[in-house]
């Protein structure tokens, strides 16, 4: 039997049910698949980008499943004790120097049931959620988040501080998606299913939603999601934080302006040549 078979079949048991270790052993089989790149959250169809409902229903049956333990780290030194409590289905990961993954010394953790492929750089402190797919050769900085499905690609630079989004529920609801090549400045923060698409530039602070309007001063046009699609930021855009007055008389009377992402520009050589300098880090 196909393990999405196998795990339809245990998500439509009753919640009270009593579960065996053949079900425990499935559900582990799913995570191994999960971190193996062997099923996805989010899929590219087309050109368009879905999320694979099942996944995303198996990550939440994880969750329903799970109990309360104790995954605290011992540590060598008095008073250097980590205490941790989670549920007992989404361990973090443990890797090992064969599948080329560098977790620098600090803090990070990657919960189970993330894929990393070969060359992923982990600077400390970061975050990795379950569900989550991260290309290889791409670097997740310090304090950075990759939330639960996200879809990363390869040699994307998520730079310190920024936060990028999960969306687990509604099973069906459109992904959050980095593609290949894209740097993601400092605080800067992607949510909602938003699709950043290849080689694009997210200044630092640039704050991406489905609802906010992104105006495109290279192409004269303003882009929005709307409640069915992602916003979705074109190939090579290069986007910084910009502003808009408010139109409303007393919003204008007191000079108010609201933050509204500005593409001020499609990569260039000039743009190559300042981005090159991420090789370096690598």
């Amino acid at each position: 039997m196909k393990l999405q078979q196998k795990m339809e079949k245990l998500m439509a048991l009753s919640p009270s049910a009593t579960l065996t270790k053949s079900a425990y052993s499935t559900f582990d089989d799913f995570l191994l698949a999960l971190e193996r790149g062997d099923i996805r959250a989010a899929m590219r169809v087309q050109g368009v980008w879905r999320a694979v409902p099942w996944v995303k229903q198996g990550i939440l049956f994880g969750f329903r499943i799970g109990r309360l333990a104790d995954m605290s780290v011992p540590g060598k030194s008095k008073g250097s004790h980590m205490s941790f409590v989670d549920k007992h289905t989404f361990p973090t990961r443990h890797f090992g120097v064969k599948e080329g993954i560098r977790v620098v010394p600090g803090g990070s953790s990657v919960r189970r049931g993330a894929y990393l492929a070969k060359g992923v750089i982990c600077m400390p402190p970061m975050f990795v959620n379950v569900g989550a797919w991260i290309g290889a050769k791409t670097m997740v900085d310090s304090h950075a988040l990759v939330g639960s499905c996200a879809q990363i690609g390869e040699r994307v630079h998520i730079s310190a501080a920024a936060q990028i989004g999960g969306v687990l529920e509604p099973v069906n609801a459109s992904p959050v998606v980095i593609e290949d090549d894209v740097l993601v400045g400092g605080n800067c923060g992607v949510y909602e299913g938003t699709v950043v698409r290849a080689r694009a530039v997210l200044a630092a602070g640039v704050i991406l939603t489905r609802g906010t309007p992104v105006f495109d001063l290279a192409k004269e046009r303003v882009l929005r999601g709307t409640a069915d699609t992602p916003l979705e930021i074109p190939e090579n855009a290069v986007v910084v934080p910009g502003a808009r007055a408010v139109a409303a008389p007393w919003g204008a009377k007191h000079g108010i302006s609201l933050q509204t992402p500005v593409i001020v520009k499609y990569r260039d050589g000039k743009t190559d040549t300042a981005t090159a300098l991420e090789a370096w880090l690598r």
